[in-house]
């Protein structure tokens, strides 16, 4: 199954915005771990990174035709997890707890939406 018209466009917004976040990030790195509070922003905007890689390898994966799964999730998160050790050691876990939250809220969201796909069908 192809990805939607707004497949492509998703992949290239994700993509880019995992790049600029990503520069960000190495950019104020020692901003981001010079306190308490700045080590958990870096854990965020590492858990950004979560989410705009798995958007990105998600539709990667839908336009070419195979079916998402939890591999690309693991793959997503080795990546911002990789990303979060080069700012600080406790903004690995503070990335892993808040990608564990945003893949929840995820599919909450992608569950509601294939739903009322379902029923605007019949």
């Amino acid at each position: 199954m192809a990805a939607g018209p707004g497949g492509g466009r998703s992949m290239l917004g994700s993509m880019l915005l995992f790049t600029v976040v990503l520069s960000l990030q190495e950019v104020y790195r020692g901003k981001l771990a010079s306190s308490e509070l700045f080590t958990i922003l870096g854990g965020f905007t590492s858990s950004l990174l979560f989410l705009f890689s798995l958007t990105f390898i998600g539709n990667l994966q839908e336009s070419s035709g195979t079916k998402s799964s939890w591999g690309a999730v693991v793959i997503a998160e080795i990546i911002a997890l990789v990303a979060a050790s080069t700012v600080h050691r406790v903004c690995i876990t503070t990335c892993f707890l808040f990608s564990a939250g945003l893949l929840y809220e995820m599919n909450k969201i992608s569950g509601y939406m294939l739903s009322e796909s379902k029923s605007k069908k019949h």
